[in-house]
């Protein structure tokens, strides 16, 4: 069974009592199987209603979900002939941003990404998804090899945010994340983003100034978190939701807005409950996006790119 949100103690409750009965089935002559569909029917029409109508802050923990499918996952199972690329040829190699060369479907990218972990030790290694310098100078390498061998690329972006530590302000974080935004607008290749948990802030963009930007449908992307938004505005973290709502940070919000491209379905109750499903998935969108490019000039596309940006910035001021 996954491990459920807040909001879905009720779901809980009832796939509990579904595990219990079948325990008990298995275990004697008992025959109940027809309470077991009746108790699945309703919980599965519960679980439709609940996530028909989540709110901008239930969105933003489905997104957090500790057993959503991470960069490594999609790499396993999309990627063929993955060779790993490290470090950022001057200070070390960041755990938090990962990225090698392989073959998705037959097509060669070079696949670039945060990796959160799945378990604490990983997260540890991996420092929750939270990059420092080295990590986004690492990801300037490796668009840049990019570019030299016009690759396509595909970056899948999983971050609350680039690392705030001293150290990470020490050694230059926004210079960083700035050349790292600079690198993806200059590469002549086709670039595909895929948000498939936190998109945060400018830790997120550094690898998603993209040609096509995808969303997971119950992934969130935006300028700061909704608890340093709340915490901000109203001086404490116990507003989040009211700023999630603000913020406009789910998939609806940003592709009415013009922000992002496509939305990718998930299994009902999230990416968790339908991890291969929501990969293959995901895989089919960045496969289309991918091969809707692969004609057109590399400096067309780069053109497209920074327009595209720009265009943004400029329906921002209108507003």
């Amino acid at each position: 069974m996954p491990s459920f949100l807040d909001f879905e103690k009720p779901i809980a409750e009832l796939e509990g009592k579904i595990a219990e009965l079948r325990h008990l089935a298995n275990a004697g002559d008992m025959n109940i199987a027809e309470e077991i569909a009746r108790l699945q029917a309703k919980a599965e029409k519960l679980l439709r209603q609940t996530y028909g109508k989540l709110s901008a802050w239930q969105k933003t923990q489905v997104a957090r979900h500790q057993e959503r499918p991470h960069f490594f996952d999609y790499v396993g199972q999309l990627i063929d002939d993955y060779v790993p690329l490290a470090g950022d040829r001057s200070f070390a190699d960041d755990k938090a941003i990962q990225g090698g060369l392989g073959r998705l479907r037959g097509i060669p990218v070079l696949i670039l990404g945060h990796e959160k972990g799945s378990d604490t030790a990983t997260r540890v290694r991996h420092n929750f998804g939270m990059a420092k310098p080295e990590g986004y100078r690492k990801a300037v390498r490796l668009l840049e090899l990019a570019d030299r061998f016009k690759l396509p690329v595909v970056t899948l972006v999983d971050t609350p945010g680039a690392y705030p530590g001293v150290e990470a302000e020490a050694r230059g974080q926004a210079e960083a994340i700035a050349r790292s935004i600079e690198a993806c607008l200059k590469v002549k290749s086709p670039v595909v983003s895929a948000i498939i948990g936190e998109g945060g802030s400018g830790g997120a963009i550094a690898l998603a100034a993209a040609n096509h930007i995808i969303m997971l449908e119950h992934s969130v992307y935006s300028v700061i978190s909704p608890e340093g938004c709340a915490s901000i505005l109203w001086r404490s973290a116990e507003n989040a939701q009211d700023a999630a709502e603000a913020l406009k940070l789910t998939a609806g919000d940003l592709k009415s807005l013009g922000v992002i491209d496509e939305i990718v379905s998930e299994p009902l109750g999230g990416a968790h409950r339908g991890k291969e499903q929501t990969i293959a998935a995901l895989g089919d969108a960045i496969e289309r996006a991918l091969q809707s490019m692969q004609a057109q000039d590399g400096t067309v596309l780069r053109e497209q790119r920074r327009d595209k940006f720009l265009e943004m910035g400029r329906r921002g001021l209108a507003a």
